[in-house]
């Protein structure tokens, strides 16, 4: 008997793979020439195998004549034609609730990571840093904190249960208010005033066209200089330039962003924003692929090898460069090739981690 086709949009991991190919004749989409694959195989695919941020749009679907079920790997299906799935009576499915709860994790340790300063703290350590200045700048708590939660689904709610564990007030907005919501748990239907009585704002809401950019200039400037923002939902939720303007010009306090439009090929500010320093977090993988800081009291700048590094502090006058060759020395002067922006200890702290995670694991389209 012959395999049923399959079109698979992205890969998967190696284990989900070696079952699918096993199973099924699984032509890949995302390699080679689509157009090609399309019409040499098309008229035969009758399964799409996709990911969230991959879905698969109406000249896709109008191209697969005998397309009877769309499965997305993760929750999220905001990018499926579904009004095109619909009128063909095409099946759509996803997987709702597999990692409601590592998604709540993941928002939480991104909170904790950036108030505590875990991934600044570390490279200073490694760095030497701790050795030839002292103690890492003192960070906030966050206990007692006022937490907003923008969309309060599966995840949102999820995120608001850790979070009251930190004794933080817990505040949400939604279409309306829900019923599972917990006692002690404030419904504010406006997302700036949620934002304007919030320290930290975590964005957990579905992804359509009507929560585009929801988490605009205004929600932004309402969180304030002090304020973070946390995105565990979709890209589209955030208005990115707006973003970016708050955090160079110091309008916003922090970000911690899981998702990016036309990811990975992130917008060109979040690498070369003149005031914020990005660093990859090579041992600190499991939580953040890299970080985007910057840090007041020193920053590490470049680093050539394991013992081979150089890292950039400035003292209470004077700019100092702190070099290491298996062990550090100071002096007094700064080097062209140390490439770094002094920053005054009188500047605030401003931090961005950027992660990133399976996308079936990115809470897309949860809050229902």
């Amino acid at each position: 008997m012959d395999k049923i086709a399959v079109l698979q949009m992205g890969p998967y991991p190696a284990w989900d793979e070696e079952r699918l190919n096993h199973r099924f004749a699984m032509h890949r989409y995302f390699e080679g020439d689509a157009a090609t694959l399309l019409e040499r195989h098309g008229k035969n695919v009758r399964a799409i195998a996709t990911r969230g941020e991959l879905g698969a749009g109406r000249a896709l679907i109008d191209a697969l004549p005998a397309l009877e079920i769309i499965s997305v790997y993760g929750v999220g299906f905001d990018a499926v034609d579904l009004a095109a799935a619909r009128a063909r009576g095409i099946r759509v499915t996803n997987t709702p609730d597999v990692l409601t709860g590592d998604v709540a994790d993941l928002g939480v340790a991104m909170m904790l990571a950036l108030s505590r300063g875990v991934v600044g703290a570390d490279a200073w350590v490694r760095t030497g840093a701790w050795a030839a200045n002292g103690g890492y700048p003192l960070r906030r708590r966050v206990h007692g904190k006022r937490a907003g939660i923008l969309g309060l689904g599966r995840i949102g709610t999820e995120v608001a249960r850790r979070l009251a564990g930190f004794d933080m007030e817990i505040a949400y907005s939604a279409s309306a208010p829900k019923a599972g919501a917990e006692k002690g748990w404030m419904f504010v239907a406006d997302p700036v005033e949620l934002a304007r009585r919030s320290d930290v704002l975590f964005a957990t809401l579905a992804a359509s066209e009507k929560t585009r950019h929801i988490v605009g200039r205004e929600v932004i400037e309402a969180l304030g200089p002090q304020g973070m923002l946390v995105n565990i939902s979709r890209a589209s939720n955030i208005d990115e330039e707006a973003l970016l303007d708050a955090l160079e010009s110091g309008r916003l306090g922090s970000a911690a962003l899981d998702v990016f439009a036309g990811e990975p090929r992130l917008n060109p500010r979040f690498l070369a924003t003149r005031r914020a320093r990005l660093k990859r977090a090579r041992r600190w993988a499991s939580l953040c692929s890299t970080i985007w800081s910057r840090i007041s009291k020193g920053v590490p700048c470049r680093r050539r090898s394991s013992e081979d590094f150089c890292a950039c502090a400035p003292s209470s006058s004077t700019p100092r460069r702190i070099c290491g060759s298996k062990i550090a020395r100071r002096c007094r002067r700064v080097p062209a090739r140390c490439r770094w922006r002094w920053r005054s200890a009188a500047s605030a702290d401003r931090t961005c981690i950027i992660t990133t995670m399976p996308a079936s694991a990115r809470c897309g389209s949860r809050s229902r």
